[in-house]
């Protein structure tokens, strides 16, 4: 059996998704990246939680194809193929879900602003949500599309994947990204806590703008960075 130890992280990761309340059903998939390889391993599709194993994982190449596994991957696949295509050499792992509070940002084609520390602490600006697909991309390559237009909107929006770890795709859902797959589902986490805060700021004050830019900046940069000194550094 190929990766076996990646396999047995992928699961883990997979299997954190429910334990963290980010999916109910099979709503949700993780994978992780072997750079030296140019292989990934993913969650299959449809498979219910309970019924995952290391040895149900599904190992893929960059273009998405099975290069070992007896179940089909992840529907999502094609889009995480696509985000380890373009940027394989910062990101290792990709997680998506439909956690209610980041799908509500979603549905809404509105990014996260950044209300406060919490988001500051992990997103250096707002998670920003991406254009929603043509009916020409849908019916073209769904799937590889989505990651297009993530990929897309970064690069138009000139956001660096590695300080912004998440994005939207308008009236679909939140799609994170990591160092490997347990950072990804960290993100995926945090994600939904500051879509959840956002909802209940907006809710309180209606129209009270983003945190001051020195007070984001201070929070993201003590955490991230050369300078960095949170923690035990």
């Amino acid at each position: 059996m190929m990766l076996k130890e990646l396999r047995e992280k992928v699961y883990e990761a997979n299997m954190d998704l429910p334990r963290h309340g980010l999916v109910v059903f099979t709503w949700g998939n993780a994978s992780e990246l072997d750079r030296e390889r140019g292989l990934f391993v993913i969650k299959p599709s449809g498979v219910d939680y309970e019924d995952l194993s290391p040895e149900a994982m599904v190992v893929c190449d960059l273009e998405g194809k099975v290069v070992e596994g007896d179940l089909k991957p992840s529907s999502d696949t094609a889009t995480h193929a696509a985000l380890y295509r373009a940027w394989g050499e910062k990101v290792g792992g990709v997680v998506h879900t439909h956690s209610r509070s980041a799908v509500a940002w979603a549905q809404a084609g509105r990014d996260i602003p950044a209300y406060g520390t919490t988001h500051a602490d992990y997103f250096y600006g707002p998670v920003p949500c991406m254009r929603g697909l043509t009916e020409d991309e849908i019916e073209r390559a769904y799937e590889l599309e989505t990651g297009n237009v993530i990929v897309e909107g970064f690069a138009e929006r000139g956001i660096d994947p590695v300080a912004v770890p998440a994005a939207l795709v308008r009236n679909h859902g939140p799609f994170t990204w990591g160092t490997d797959a347990a950072d990804a589902v960290y993100h995926a986490v945090v994600v939904e806590e500051v879509a959840r805060m956002a909802i209940d700021t907006e809710a309180l004050a209606p129209h009270c703008g983003p945190a001051p830019q020195y007070l984001l900046d201070k929070h993201y940069l003590r955490k991230h960075g050369p300078n960095a000194y949170y923690g035990q550094r």
